[in-house]
């Protein structure tokens, strides 16, 4: 496969002010040295604790935030270093999908205005614009007679797929999905994903995909990263990552799954305290606060994203670190996940 987005040592610093023009007095650390790669049709989840850094990545990749240093190279091109005019044509190949279906999309405008707007803006289907617009929402499940409706007149489910349309107007070639189904109900969470999915292998895509609940994760990803505290502490291909985690954080994260088979049962790896402040990071290993296998190299050294196993790995001790425990007899089902993955599989059957 052919790399089409990679990003190289990404960062970016909040400052904190007194007021406006003061002067700065501290500064957040969202995102630091998070570095990875996306190839043409794949699908890679940035997955991680709320304010863990994996949504201001998302908005770094598009420049809708500017980086406080690294790269981020599409199709080879450095977008960081673009100039204004350039980046706007090449927007048209990146896109986003945001996490509020109503929020994101102007409740002033209908959807045909809302689908003609991105067309108008980059001179795309001159002359046909309404007709693209009615092809859009045909694409994603919807009648061409939504086009004069307004958001307020659809349900969650409906106002993300006008999203999907929003983003797909212009042809793009990857796609930011950032918690895309998070807000939405079980059953409909599952027909999104599915579309996107389904949209995914008609069309070529490639997804970041960024989310927290590991479950949508496991259906939609060919590859995960495992943010903490702005920085990637582990990464693999989704099978080799869900059957043998290797760092801590990621064995604490999938033991929190809930089981969809009768009778089954994990151990719950219990993560000790809150999430550091990114203000005051640790020092070493951001993780080590929380750590079952912390030792004094942890607070002395920051450990580097290093092959294990075909994973990336960023732990001193990854060595001693004991694999997940089998599963058990002695839970009943989640009634929750049982339903989305059932509605997973109606929807790809």
């Amino acid at each position: 496969m052919t790399v089409l987005l990679r990003v190289e040592g990404l960062v970016k610093h909040f400052p904190i002010r007194q007021h406006l023009f003061g002067r700065e007095t501290a500064v957040v650390h969202a995102v630091d040295g998070v570095s990875f790669e996306i190839d043409s049709g794949q699908t890679m989840a940035l997955v991680g604790e709320s304010g863990c850094g994996k949504s201001t990545v998302g908005r770094l990749v598009l420049r809708l935030l500017e980086a406080s240093a690294g790269k981020v190279f599409f199709d080879g091109e450095d977008l960081t270093a673009l100039a204004p005019a350039q980046l706007r044509a090449k927007r048209r190949e990146l896109q986003m999908i945001f996490q509020d279906p109503y929020s994101s999309l102007n409740p002033r405008m209908t959807v045909e205005q809302t689908l003609v707007e991105p067309l108008a803006l980059h001179g795309l289907a001159s002359g046909r614009q309404r007709e693209r617009a009615a092809e859009l929402l045909d694409l994603v499940g919807l009648a061409p007679q939504y086009l004069q409706r307004y958001p307020h007149e659809f349900s969650g489910g409906q106002r993300q797929r006008i999203g999907i349309a929003r983003a797909l107007a212009v042809e793009p070639r990857l796609i930011v999905c950032d918690e895309p189904v998070s807000a939405l109900d079980v059953s409909i969470q599952a027909q999104v994903v599915n579309l996107l999915q389904d949209l995914q292998r008609r069309l070529g895509l490639a997804y970041l995909f960024i989310a927290h609940d590991l479950a949508v994760v496991k259906h939609i990803a060919s590859h995960v990263a495992v943010m903490y505290l702005g920085q990637i502490v582990e990464y693999a291909d989704k099978d080799s990552l869900f059957a043998a985690p290797r760092h801590p954080y990621t064995q604490a994260l999938l033991s929190a799954i809930p089981l969809t088979e009768p009778g089954l049962r994990r151990e719950r790896i219990l993560l000790q305290g809150d999430v550091p402040n990114p203000i005051d990071p640790p020092s070493g290993c951001r993780f080590r606060t929380r750590c079952r296998y912390a030792k004094e190299q942890c607070g002395q050294q920051v450990p580097e994203l290093v092959a294990v196993d075909g994973h990336s790995v960023a732990c001193h001790f990854w060595q001693e670190i004991e694999p997940p425990a089998p599963v058990t007899q002695g839970v009943a089902v989640n009634d929750r996940l049982a339903r989305l993955q059932s509605a997973f599989r109606a929807g790809n059957g």
